[in-house]
């Protein structure tokens, strides 16, 4: 979009021009008479280019999430080399919808369960905070304006859960200036699996000359590439088999998702603009994403149902004005999830009964053993409610500030039920839930509260200065029933329980506790722009991630765990060369994580927190485009993250001689590799009257472990690097445009992940990986209607 066009569109309604300037996006990919432009985003909080933020934005635009044929975040993820995720296998498939993202190197589990800790990143949809305690919810990517990842504390602006950084996936927005549609179909086939589809459409319709809806709607079928084969099992402790003979099924892991998304732009007057959304999914996602490495490459042997019912709809209002010459913005959300779950837990049950003797717990009224297999079912609702005001003078002074309040509330009712096969005895079984050998029904609760503010001051017109800082209350509480009946254990669940139920139907209540902090969080940053082209920035910045509660209170030294800080200091540079031909941005930084938090499966697979000691941090993060000959785009991006213990774990309190050292310093922490990188090449030309074009992408990172601990994560192994190769090619005509696409064109086994289906010392001898999916060759058809 070239200047004259902004210009022109300038005089058109306001609602028009600020959604513009939130959404403006630029293409890296196109040559243009004056170099590469580069994306506009709102990282912090206003409209600038992204060439003058002075921290590492990664941002993926809307084209390049099309040429990439990014559609989801395990896609677009690759091309963020400062952002990793891990996936939680206990209770979940492993698939969409709970991965745990990390940013920097600060991560030290894969541990997703409902009562651990908050997570480190960030996640909003526009101005609305969408981070989730059990993983990511899987967000399209279709008609998003881009998706922005910034690194580093972002504590002043975003609070907490955004300690090491935060993403967030911005729109397109409606537009009054004319009718818009698009359609587009696509399909593809799976090596090893299956066949895909999507049909995803979206239309921008104007209601006179100030307002306009935006509608957008999108159905897809994912092939699965997981088979379940045949396989046999006995219990060592009672000689009961299991067969699997019935559940036998190639191309196991399938996923079906639609959703829909409806935006109204009002402007009310000259000052005034009001934005309420709508946006929604369903989608069902059935087997396990992560192959048993015992059984092969891609074959799991499982015995029960597996699947993931995951539906949730978020609901936002922005109001934007002006009082005087302040700059209001208020932003409002709810956000209700709601996943109903199945998960075959044999590994649990027969890996216990092989290394414990655990069957042997198992029998009916006549006291003859039973089948012990286990499965879990699960019942979660989750909402978010959140409000933001902020109130900023004009941007351009000298001296600009904003500040602003903030408010959350979210709250997760967890009902995860515990079943056995056999048909155990009446007093094994948790009052009022027949075949349960454990029940957890708790409903937890998560309060933040904060007041902040940013202010910039121009020392010389070249050399500015920023400092922050965020005052936060924070309040967690965890409240209900977990545990075995009183006949099955003395010493949880049903036997320590002190008052009646106050959570759903749990038999009662064994569980009240609340943890409340407060605390604060701070930014220095200064910015020398060396020429329009060029500036160099430095910065001090903190971020923090709130305490909260454990269960097991009952294991002596477990009690509620702390908040953890995090400590950047950052030097980097953004840089334009050749009149804009080549763009070479990068820093080094490095972070003191202190008092860190550290999920792990204890006594009976729950999840405990520890705050496990300091780890030291350090990397270095760049990208390079250029624009060699006209239409001929090159790109690279790499990330180096040494993130090391700074002090012993010991489980507990190293000074106390019975706790001996599980990690010792200098242990590299989990999930994050060394290196990650990518590389991109895309060429535009014509054939004719048809624009073509061909594309070559690269994607590379090194070996990370699954786990903190030394004994866990030899027992699970480590993950191997990879280097994956993607191409595209197509062609548009007018309002047409085809696409072929080969991702993971030579079929690497790439392992993005590995995990255990219990505590890592009991079920780790039998190790899931995490797959990359396999060779995929794609179609896409796209029409545009204006």
């Amino acid at each position: 979009m070239g200047k004259c066009d902004l210009a022109a569109r300038a005089s058109r309604p306001v609602l028009f021009s600020a959604l513009l300037a939130t959404t403006m996006l630029t293409v890296p990919a196109l040559a243009q008479d004056n170099g590469i432009e580069v994306v506009t985003v709102t990282a912090q909080k206003r409209t600038e280019n992204v060439q003058n933020v002075p921290m590492n934005v990664q941002a993926i635009t809307n084209a390049s999430l099309q040429q990439l044929q990014l559609t989801d975040f395990t896609d677009f993820e690759k091309y963020m080399p400062s952002v990793t995720y891990a996936v939680s296998g206990q209770g979940s498939n492993g698939g969409p919808g709970f991965s745990n993202v990390t940013m920097r190197g600060v991560a030290t589990d894969q541990n997703g369960n409902h009562s651990g800790p908050l997570p480190t990143v960030g996640l909003y949809i526009d101005e609305m905070p969408i981070t989730n305690i059990d993983g990511t919810i899987d967000i399209p990517t279709y008609d998003l304006a881009r998706v922005e990842a910034l690194s580093g504390p972002q504590g002043t602006l975003y609070g907490a859960s955004a300690e090491s950084g935060v993403i967030r996936f911005i729109t397109n927005k409606p537009d009054p200036s004319g009718f818009a549609a698009n359609f587009q179909a696509g399909v593809n086939a799976v090596d090893h699996g299956g066949d895909g589809a999507t049909v995803n459409g979206m239309v921008n319709l104007p209601i006179g000359d100030s307002a306009a809806i935006r509608l957008v709607g999108w159905d897809e079928h994912d092939a699965g590439y997981i088979d379940n084969v045949h396989n046999v099992r006995t219990y060592p402790t009672s000689g009961i088999t299991i067969d699997n003979a019935d559940r036998v099924k190639n191309n196991y892991n399938t996923v079906n998702k639609q959703g829909a998304r409806a935006e109204l732009g009002i402007d009310l007057n000259d000052n005034w603009t009001i934005t309420p959304t709508v946006m929604g999914q369903v989608e069902k996602s059935d087997g396990v994403f992560g192959y048993d490495s015992t059984l092969g490459y891609l074959k799991v042997g499982h015995w029960l149902p597996e699947y993931v019912h995951d539906s949730w709809y978020q609901a936002g209002l922005t109001i934007q004005g002006k009082i005087a010459d302040l700059d209001v913005i208020y932003a409002g959300g709810y956000m209700n999830r709601a996943v109903r779950s199945e998960a075959d837990y044999s590994d649990y049950a027969y890996w216990y009964d092989k290394l414990d003797g655990y069957g042997a717990y198992f029998y009916d009224n006549a006291y003859n053993l039973v089948d012990p297999t286990q499965y879990i079912i699960g019942k979660d609702l989750w909402t978010k409610e959140s409000h933001e005001l902020r109130i900023s003078n004009d941007q351009s002074n000298r001296f600009r500030f904003v500040v602003g309040g903030f408010m959350e509330r979210q709250s997760h009712h967890i009902l995860q039920d515990y079943k056995v096969v056999g048909d155990i005895a009446d007093f094994e079984q948790v009052t009022g839930w027949p075949s349960t050998i454990w029940l957890t029904d708790q409903l937890r609760v998560d309060r933040d509260y904060a007041l902040f503010g940013e202010a910039t001051y121009d020392v010389l017109p070249n050399l500015s200065v920023t400092g922050g800082i965020r005052l936060f209350r924070a309040d967690n509480s965890l409240d209900g029933f977990f545990g075995f009946s009183a006949g099955f254990s003395s010493h949880t669940g049903e036997a320590i329980c002190f008052k009646p139920t106050i959570v759903d139907h749990g038999p009662c209540t064994d569980l009240v506790a609340d943890v409340k902090e407060s605390g604060e969080t701070h930014k220095v940053n200064a910015t020398w722009h060396l020429d329009p082209d060029k500036l160099l920035y430095a910065t001090y910045s903190t971020g923090f991630r709130p305490g909260g509660v454990n269960r097991r209170n009952d294991i002596p030294g477990v009690g509620p765990y702390n908040s953890d800080k995090l400590i950047n200091y950052e030097v980097g540079w953004k840089t334009q060369w050749d009149g804009n031909r080549v763009l070479f941005d990068g820093d080094f930084y490095y972070e003191d994580w202190q008092n860190f938090q550290f999920p792990f499966l204890g006594p009976n697979s729950v999840t405990i927190i520890a705050n496990a000691g300091d780890a030291h941090i350090k990397g270095l993060e760049s990208n390079l485009e250029w624009l060699p000959i006209d239409n001929l785009t090159l790109t690279a991006a790499a990330a180096y993250t040494e993130a090391d213990l700074a002090t012993n774990y010991c489980g507990g309190a190293c000074s106390d001689p019975s706790n001996s050292i599980e990690a010792p310093v200098g242990t590299q922490l989990p999930i994050t590799p060394k290196w990650k990188l990518n590389a991109i090449a895309r060429y535009e030309f014509n054939i004719g009257d048809l624009d073509a074009h061909i594309q070559g992408a690269m994607v590379h990172q090194s070996g990370d472990w699954p786990d903190l601990r030394t004994y866990q994560r030899n027992l699970l192994g480590k993950s191997q690097a990879y280097t994956m190769f993607d191409f595209a090619t197509g062609v548009s005509l007018n309002s047409w445009s085809v696409e072929l696409s080969v991702k993971n064109a030579f079929d690497k086994h790439a392992e993005l992940g590995r995990y255990a289906e219990c505590t890592p010392e009991t079920c780790g001898f039998e190790t899931y990986i995490l797959a990359a999916q396999p060779r995929t060759i794609g179609l896409t058809v796209t029409q545009k209607f204006e």
